[in-house]
This record gives C-alpha cells, structure tokens and sequence, in this order.
C-alpha cells in the first residue's frame, strides 16, 4: 500500500551576486541574493527503489535558478521569483508545486533592514 503525502524538496539559501533593482545604481553595483526552492513533487518511487531517474535533478534546479539571477536584469525581485517558479515547472515534468523564495540583502530603504523577501507558488494545473 502507498500513500503520497506532499513530498518536498528544499534548496535552501542559494547565494547570488546579481543586478536586479529599480536603482539605476543597482543595475551597475549589483547587491547579494538569496534564493530558496520548494519542490512538491511524488519521489516516493524513486525513494523506495533509490532510483535517481525518478526524481528531480537538484543540480539541474540550481543551474537553472543561476541562470535566471545572473543572466537577465530585472526591476522586481517579485519578477524573479515568478520567472524562476514558471521556468522549473515548464522544465521538470515530474513538478507538481514550486515555492520561489528571493531575498535581497540590505535593501534600499531609508533605514535599517536585513532583507527584502519575495515569495511566489506556482502549481501545475
């Protein structure tokens, strides 16, 4: 008997240096990102047989998730997020759910702030 119960895989903080930003200034210096990735998807075959070609290749995740930090330039962090989200689901047949998480470190703000977080879910439909 099998039971499915929101099998998840997490990339957690990925460390970009990027330029992205509304700032002219940003697009030129460019400033630190963190992603996190939440892949929903069922790897309980690939867990039972330990069968890496019935999961997702978290490598090829990554190479994507680089791709879209350092190859395009975006004014919105929440750009980001729904770009990457979108990409991985087209990409990876076996994705059911993806949670995009993009962090911008030490945002432009006229005070003290650790970060500025966008957060974007995209499901398969």
């Amino acid at each position: 008997m099998t039971h499915y119960s929101h099998s998840c895989v997490r990339l957690v903080n990925m460390v970009f240096y990027a330029h992205h930003g509304v700032l002219k200034e940003e697009h030129t210096v460019g400033a630190k990102y963190e992603v996190d990735a939440e892949l929903r998807f069922n790897f309980t075959d690939a867990a039972q047989h330990d069968d890496i070609t019935k999961t997702v290749d978290y490598g090829a995740v990554y190479k994507e998730i680089k791709k879209a930090l350092t190859m395009k330039k975006y004014f919105l962090i929440e750009a980001v997020a729904y770009e990457i989200a979108h990409d991985l689901l087209r990409d990876f047949a076996l994705l059911e759910q993806v949670t995009i998480k993009v962090r911008k470190r030490n945002p432009p703000v006229d005070g003290i702030c650790d970060y500025a977080e966008a957060d974007y879910t995209a499901i398969r439909r």
